[in-house]
Parts: structure tokens; sequence; C-alpha cells
């Protein structure tokens, strides 16, 4: 199995930086991709940015430019740096991590709250 634990979240007026974290522990060795999922207040949960082993990336549109997804060689911890934050990136955030099998493991979330 694989633990994930998430840290960074907190509550930043609009264009500021805010830098989340998840730390992998476990079978690591077993995650192909890890990414970071979105939920805003009463909207489903959204791929936001997610990374795989060899370093490609992935981001949705609405975060290019502005968002940045990292990792390690190891893959047992990565980063989404958020630059120039917006109202609408108020959400609850979440690391996800997804073995070779394609099983997935979540983190318990970090909320990122902006204001305007």
């Amino acid at each position: 199995q694989v633990q994930l634990v998430e840290s960074g979240g907190g509550l930043v007026q609009a264009g500021d930086s805010l830098r989340l974290s998840c730390a992998a522990s476990g079978r690591t060795r077993s995650i192909s991709v890890m990414g970071w999922y979105r939920q805003a207040p009463g909207k489903q949960r959204g791929l936001v940015a997610q990374i795989g082993r060899g370093g490609n990336t992935y981001y949705t549109d609405s975060v290019k430019g502005r968002f940045t997804i990292l990792t390690n060689n190891v893959m047992n911890t990565v980063t989404l740096q958020m630059n120039n934050l917006k109202p609408e990136d108020t959400a609850d955030y979440y690391c996800k991590a997804i073995e070779v099998s394609g099983y997935g493991y979540w983190g318990q979330g970090t909320q990122v709250v902006v204001s305007s």
C-alpha cells in the first residue's frame, strides 16, 4: 500500500503563491503517476496536474502557465507550485498516487482559499 500526506494549504490573496507538498510512503516503487486534484464546494473533483515517473506532465487548461508539478527521482514526494492564484482556484486539493496496476491512493486533502 501507499500512504499520502499533503501539506501546504492555506488562505492567500489573489495573485499570491502557494506550494503544496505530498509525501508518499510505503510501496512507493509501485507508483507510476502522481497527481493533484481539486474539489470546490458543490463541484466534482477534477485533475489539476499530474506527473509520470518519466517526467511527463499534464496540466488542466485553467492552470497552465501558473502551476508547476514536480517530483523527485524516487517519486516519494510531489509538489505543486501555484503562482498567481485566483479566487477560482479555491478548493480542497488532493494528492493521488497511481500504481502501475492502475490502482490509486488518495491523500486526506488540504484546503486552499484564495480571497479576491
